[in-house]
């Protein structure tokens, strides 16, 4: 009886866990990222390479957290991924607001006329800034 629950629930953690990857792939494949590097890097031959390492990438990093795999890279490689995961979490989320024309309709609404540029750079600064502050602090 025991054993019979534990292979339920190992199958529906499974269940829901392929159907929340397969949403989150969806998400970003419907936004666009993997499509707009590719176009921006004149590179679209190669998109269904991008695609499968952005599939191998969350694969892999799911395995890495779900079983705790100690990966041996020093500081320095740590800081190497830390920089990989800021780019890629920056790309997703300004693709979202690309995507949801967040910045157009704000621009136009606070009646911002020049500095477009220096507003859109203040924003950047200030995401690293603050993660900086956030990191540095151990909070």
């Amino acid at each position: 009886m025991w054993a019979a629950a534990q292979i339920l629930l190992a199958a529906i953690g499974l269940s829901a866990g392929v159907a929340v990857a397969g949403g989150l792939f969806a998400f970003i494949v419907e936004l666009g990222v993997i499509a707009d590097f590719a176009d921006r890097t004149h590179t679209g031959d190669k998109i269904l390479l991008y695609e499968d390492c952005a599939a191998l990438g969350g694969i892999l990093g799911n395995l890495v957290y779900v079983f705790q795999i100690s990966i041996p890279v020093g500081q320095a490689g740590l800081s190497v991924i830390g920089i990989f995961a800021g780019i890629f979490v920056g790309c997703w989320a300004m693709a979202l607001a690309e995507t949801l024309n967040v910045f157009p309709v704000f621009i136009r609404r606070a009646g911002i006329v020049r500095g477009v540029t220096v507003f859109v750079v203040s924003i950047a600064v200030g995401k690293g800034l603050g993660a900086w502050l956030f990191f540095s602090r151990g909070w």
